[in-house]
């Protein structure tokens, strides 16, 4: 259950982060968009949650740490961040010499008359060269920007280096209050004009970096979305961090019930797999109906590699609900 669990986890909190701003990206659509089925054009909102949806599974991909790092930020807003006292431009360049000490150490002179093992300790010289460069390099100027979409004077880098420094400040709390605060300051301080949704992902980043949520990412957004809104007033830091603190509560509560339910859904169609031949497609389809919150017979035979046929079929033997009632396309799907 647990990579269905994730899936279906990463694409209803990426639905969630477009809510909680005021736009709508259905699940649907999100689904078939990810597996390159879009039933009509994508729209803008649809294009944001996909977004969202990618910063998700790249923060779960990497490392604990690495989301809130330098190097993590700057890859998910897309820039070049470079927070002080992480590298200088001015810094000089260690020998070539030195950096060729990588992870072989000196085995390259050792071994040189291995060709694997002078390929192998010339790729991890070189690896650590361009690591070094990327830690001492300025922060590369963005393009210029329309000043009808941006705010030329919002400063996006001196943003994001105060909302590290006041993170740092919340490393002997607890990881609850440490994430309700991350998220509640990334709403103060509005690092990034155009990714209000990021500071929401970080919080949970903050809580799998702390050893809470160590196999999965944290839905901060869909437990925002449960969590009572009137508890969240703009003038009041109390209230922010009570109304993060409600969202965490409930993303885990919401959670623990749709692990329950899905596992449960899965043990009501064990009996369909019973005496199966052993090339069945069936175990395979009833696991992608799990991982994906809707399935089509289109979208079964894309990934299962047979006929759209078939993928009827195997919808029709495991039961699975129509979700969506239309007639261009229908899909169905476990709840």
């Amino acid at each position: 259950m647990r990579q269905g669990w994730i899936e279906r986890s990463h694409f209803a909190d990426a639905c969630a982060s477009l809510w909680l701003e005021g736009w709508l990206a259905p699940l649907e659509d999100l689904v078939l968009h990810d597996a390159h089925m879009d039933a009509r054009a994508p729209t803008a909102e649809l294009i944001r949650a996909a977004r969202v949806l990618a910063a998700r599974r790249r923060i779960l991909a990497a490392p604990p740490g690495w989301a809130l790092s330098g190097a993590g930020l700057a890859a998910l807003r897309g820039g070049a961040f470079l927070p002080a006292g992480e590298g200088s431009a001015a810094a000089p360049m260690e020998d070539d010499g030195a950096a060729g000490q990588g992870a072989f150490g000196d085995d390259r002179d050792r071994d040189s008359d291995d060709p694997l093992a002078a390929e192998l300790a010339a790729l991890d010289a070189a690896l650590l060269r361009t690591e070094r460069a990327l830690e001492r390099q300025p922060a590369v100027e963005r393009e210029e920007r329309d000043p009808l979409v941006y705010d030329l004077d919002w400063d996006e880098d001196a943003r994001l280096e105060q909302w590290r420094e006041a993170v740092a400040v919340t490393a002997g709390l607890p990881p609850a209050l440490a994430a309700a605060l991350t998220a509640a300051l990334w709403d103060d301080i509005a690092p990034l004009q155009h990714a209000p949704w990021l500071g929401r992902l970080l919080a949970a980043a903050l809580l799998r970096e702390r050893g809470k949520t160590r196999s999965h990412l944290l839905c901060v957004n869909s437990g925002a979305r449960a969590a009572p809104r009137l508890r969240l007033k703009p003038d009041d830091p109390v209230a922010k961090i009570l109304f993060w603190l409600a969202a965490i509560a409930a993303a885990a509560e919401q959670g623990l019930k749709d692990h329950d339910r899905w596992l449960m859904a899965r043990a009501s169609r064990a009996g369909a797999l019973k005496g199966r031949r052993g090339n069945s497609h069936l175990p395979q389809a009833l696991d992608l109906a799990l991982a994906r919150p809707i399935v089509t017979a289109e979208l079964l035979a894309q990934e299962l590699k047979v006929s759209a046929r078939a993928g009827q079929n195997l919808i029709a033997e495991l039961g699975l609900r129509e979700l969506t009632g239309r007639r261009r396309y229908r899909a169905w799907g476990i709840l």
